[in-house]
């Protein structure tokens, strides 16, 4: 679909210099501009390719001054970078504004939809779901009996929701995601054989959370397994029974959390870090990649390492231990003197 510079600068209400009609049908850099491309530019680093771009459309902050000939049409605005973000959001929801249901899938008789929602080909919808306004569920997803599922929720192809899962309103699930698996609860008997404990609790996501592509997140044991509001968390990531995550704190890719541990609000979590179970953590506690936490850790701690220590302390033990084979071969000599 191609869009004119002037139905952008109407969207973003900016200012045009240049060709109002000239065309756009795709998003681009502004290294990487192509005719009837879209770019912005709001690092001055990047300036020198406005100047030689392809793109045909620029967005651009309003107190730019070119100092060369620019053949794109501009598009003033207050910031270019907020601006490009906006219509990415627009471009996102054009794109995905499918509604209807595919065939062949499966719809349980005391499931309702909306007029808007979308059920792409091959999904299946058990008996009890409940649905909200504007879904967009794409092929091949599986949700399990007795699921709620909140207002423009989209999940993505692959994505397994199992029963008694609450999704709340603006969620998106990300392919081959798994919510409501069984937490990994095993206890020895009296000859040390494991016996599966029973997982009968639940997973409850709040509002505007999105989770990355192949993340498990495990049903509770008991009660509830539970994501606050606004939580972001990447790919590949295990979240284990009766977790509680706080509400916008942000996790990186492959990240593990054991069972029946609780994240406070606002935390920074990098990737690869290991989170032992039963422990608690603050609020804007940040952790650094590939740190392993087997402690409880206090409000606005910075911690790094495995064991994890605070931040400043990893910083300045590392500068000992890089000089480690030079205070060896010191100790050599000495001992040898």
């Amino acid at each position: 679909m191609k869009f004119t510079a002037q139905q952008i600068a109407d969207l973003l209400q900016g200012e045009i210099k240049g060709d109002p009609e000239a065309q756009v049908s795709q998003l681009s850099k502004i290294e990487e501009g192509v005719h009837e491309s879209l770019s912005f530019l709001s690092n001055p680093k990047y300036t020198n390719y406005l100047y030689t771009t392809n793109a045909s459309v620029v967005i651009v902050n309003k107190d730019f001054e070119p100092q060369k000939p620019i053949s794109a049409t501009l598009i003033r605005v207050t910031n270019a970078s907020q601006a490009f973000a906006k219509l990415l959001e627009y471009y996102h929801a054009h794109k995905h504004s499918k509604t209807g249901i595919e065939s062949p899938s499966f719809i349980a008789d005391d499931v309702v939809l909306d007029k808007d929602a979308y059920i792409g080909a091959f999904s299946y919808l058990s008996k009890g779901v409940k649905i909200g306004t504007n879904p967009k569920i794409f092929p091949n997803v599986f949700i399990d009996e007795n699921v709620t599922i909140g207002n423009d929720v989209v999940i993505y192809s692959g994505a397994k929701i199992y029963s008694d899962t609450q999704i709340g309103d603006r969620c998106i699930i990300h392919g081959n995601t798994i919510i409501g698996s069984d937490g990994f609860g095993f206890q020895p008997d009296e000859n040390g054989v494991f016996q599966k404990v029973p997982q009968t609790g639940n997973v409850v996501l709040e509002d505007d959370i999105e989770v990355g592509s192949c993340t498990t997140i495990d049903r509770a044991t008991l009660g509830s397994t539970i994501i606050r509001k606004g939580v972001k968390l990447d790919n590949q990531i295990q979240i284990a029974h009766n977790v509680e995550i706080g509400a916008h704190t942000a996790i990186a890719a492959q990240t593990g959390i054991a069972g029946s541990t609780k994240i406070g609000k606002h935390c920074l979590i990098g990737g690869q870090v290991g989170i032992s179970g039963h422990l608690r953590i603050g609020d804007h506690v940040k952790i650094q990649a590939q740190s392993g936490v087997g402690r409880n850790i206090k409000d606005h701690e910075a911690i790094q390492g495995s064991p994890s220590i605070g931040y400043s302390d990893y910083n300045k033990s590392y500068v000992h231990f890089k000089n480690l084979p030079k205070i060896v071969n010191r100790i050599n000599a000495l001992e040898k003197k």
